[in-house]
């Protein structure tokens, strides 16, 4: 059990919570939500002793383990499978002491704890939980300095998971993960054995993880029962309560007025009238529910074109010399809704780059509409806005030429209106700096929008708001993103990302969840569960080595043909660049060997795809 008594705390002179109070069942998985400003990482923080309140307390158990992830990322030459196992201090210290320790009774003991805490096993489950935040078996023995920032903060989440402490607080966790890593998590989660308060603004991991809601608002908590759907239940209920007793009390409020106003002068009723006025000043004011301008999203439609706005044939993309995805066949259609799946560092974002038009295919053909105008949001847009800067500014230097009028009226739409508009970028949340970015990119009307993570920064209530407009744009959409329920209620294609290629998925969200967690064990990192057995895992080792160079040679076999199709074409229509051996051959028998060459391509192309497909099959 945690007590919240009374919480107060004042930060720059403002009151961010205001002698909240709430008491969490035990062993209980809580999450904690409220829109962003609110103050729910500082309510944490408090939980975990970081700052100290200016009145009330936190009560738990005496001796009760905290978890938490520290803001820096962990670094240095250590290895992230080094980093996991260390979490564990208990056992790190127990390792060395059956080293050292010379007295038997000690030793006994000591290795007595290590089978109690199941010592032996915290390499296998730390490989486990690493496996399931997206770090391979190669991953795991790199240095945590060559990882990016996003990957060492994985890290310490794996850390925290594997020191398994009695409280586990968790402040957004799947920021840093992709929808495949947030699976896994979510799955972890369900079987946590401890009590838990996470910070989230995922619809889905707050409706299958955790059985009760802390909702902060107005610097005061109020606890509900149940996942978020039956809180926002219950919110409605008691909002449509609210607003009920409000026009009840405007009615009781203006008959009072009017009597004071009618009987206040008479001696006769005076006293009945001085009555009421006391009545009416000891009313306490129901709160009006009012419009937020923060959850304001309002795409511009696109003038209309004819498809498709996009088609790509056999593309290539990379960098450098060095392709990231190849033979990439899509077609993106004016009124298409897609979801790109599949892990971080899979291409996402270079598919996305290439139909922005920011990279250029390294071979086969793009084409696009000429009239196509794109809005491509990222994370960088965002974190790139001059903070001494306000939004009309911004907004007016990307609108030359437009009028105040129209410059107002976009900034309008995502609710950056009067003083909105004139403040600094610095001091707005970073929900707010994500609505500027969206306001921004989509000033043309664009007819596709990319997005990139663009719920990042957003809460709950901003995520609904941003899918419902999503819905009512009229243009094109291409998501990246790991909120489930933004995809499920957005996208009507499923893209997958992976193996260097980018493949329709055929089935449902419901169906890649399945598919993700039948690949990950299920999410128990491995902890549980019967070994594979090595001898089927050694023959399909072997099946999937010999597939792939029977796709070498399908590949080098299409090269060739390729380029004698290519040179029978040259000799045909510019003999004077033909080779010495086509420039000896008639017409009739150039035209001959180009059929036979193209009838072999085409053979060698469907051999190609079955060859490719039973290996996707076999990877599956």
């Amino acid at each position: 059990m945690l007590n919240i008594n009374g919480i107060t705390v004042r930060l720059g002179g403002r009151t961010i919570l205001d002698g909240a109070s709430a008491t969490l069942p035990p062993r209980s998985r809580v999450g904690l939500i409220g829109r962003n400003g609110a103050g729910k990482s500082t309510l944490m923080k408090v939980m975990m002793g970081h700052l100290d309140p200016d009145n009330g307390s936190i009560e738990m158990p005496r001796g009760t383990r905290i978890g938490y992830i520290a803001q820096e990322a962990p670094h240095g030459a250590s290895t992230p499978i080094e980093t996991v196992l260390a979490a564990d201090t208990e056992r790190a210290t127990l390792l060395v002491e059956s080293e050292t320790c010379e007295d038997p009774d000690r030793l006994g003991d000591v290795y007595e704890r290590l089978i109690a805490i199941d010592a032996y096993t915290a390499p296998a489950r730390a490989a486990g939980i690493l496996v399931g935040l997206g770090f391979d078996e190669e991953a795991q023995s790199r240095p945590l300095d060559s990882f990016s920032g996003g990957w060492k903060m994985r890290v310490a989440l794996a850390a925290l998971l594997f020191s398994n402490p009695d409280l586990l607080l968790l402040d957004e966790p799947s920021n840093h993960l992709d929808l495949e890593a947030t699976l896994w998590l979510e799955s972890f989660l369900k079987s946590y054995p401890a009590m838990m308060v996470v910070i989230s603004h995922e619809r889905d991991l707050l409706n299958n993880v955790v059985d009760n809601i802390l909702h902060l608002q107005g610097g005061k908590v109020s606890l509900y029962a149940g996942g978020y759907d039956a809180f926002e239940r219950q919110r409605a209920e008691r909002a449509a309560q609210a607003a009920a007793a409000k026009a009840n009390q405007d009615v009781q409020r203006e008959k009072l007025q009017d009597y004071i106003a009618r009987n206040s002068a008479r001696a006769s009723t005076a006293k009945q009238a001085q009555s009421r006025q006391k009545m009416l000043a000891k009313m306490q004011p129901i709160a009006e529910l009012v419009d937020d301008p923060s959850l304001s999203f309002d795409f511009p439609d696109p003038e209309e074109l004819r498809p498709p706005l996009i088609t790509l044939d056999l593309a290539s993309v990379g960098y450098g010399d060095t392709p990231i995805l190849e033979r990439l066949n899509m077609r993106i259609d004016p009124d298409d809704r897609l979801a790109l799946l599949g892990r971080n560092g899979n291409g996402k974002t270079t598919l996305a780059r290439l139909l922005a038009a920011q990279l250029a295919p390294m071979d086969g053909t793009m084409s696009a509409s000429g009239k196509m105008k794109v809005g491509y949001f990222t994370q960088y847009q965002v974190e790139e806005l001059d903070g001494s800067d306000t939004p009309l500014a911004h907004m007016t230097r990307v609108m030359k030429g437009k009028s105040p009028a129209a410059v107002r009226a976009q900034l309008g739409r995502f609710g950056f209106s009067g003083d909105k508009a004139v403040g600094a970028v610095g001091k707005m949340s970073g929900g707010e700096k994500a609505r500027l970015a969206l306001a921004l990119i989509t000033r043309d009307a664009p007819h596709l929008l990319i997005l990139d993570e663009p719920t990042n920064h957003l809460d709950v209530d901003a995520r609904e708001a941003l899918v419902q407009a999503l819905n009512g744009y009229k243009g094109a959409v291409i998501l990246v993103s790991h909120d489930r329920h933004m995809v499920e209620l957005t996208a009507d294609r499923l893209v997958l990302v992976d193996s260097g290629r980018a493949v329709e998925f055929d089935g449902s969200l419901e169906d890649y969840t399945a598919f993700i967690l039948s690949k990950d064990g299920g999410g128990k990192g491995g902890t549980k569960g019967k070994a594979k057995d090595k001898k089927a895992a050694a023959e399909a080792r072997d099946k999937a080595l010999a597939l792939k160079k029977r796709v070498s040679e399908a590949e080098a076999k299409m090269a060739t043909l390729t380029a004698e199709r290519s040179a029978l074409d040259r000799a045909m229509f510019d003999p004077k660049t033909a080779d010495a051996a086509h420039a000896k051959l008639s017409m009739s028998e150039l035209m001959k060997k180009r059929a036979d060459v193209a009838t072999a391509l085409d053979e060698a192309e469907a051999a190609w795809l079955a060859l490719t497909e039973q290996l996707e099959t076999s990877a599956a």
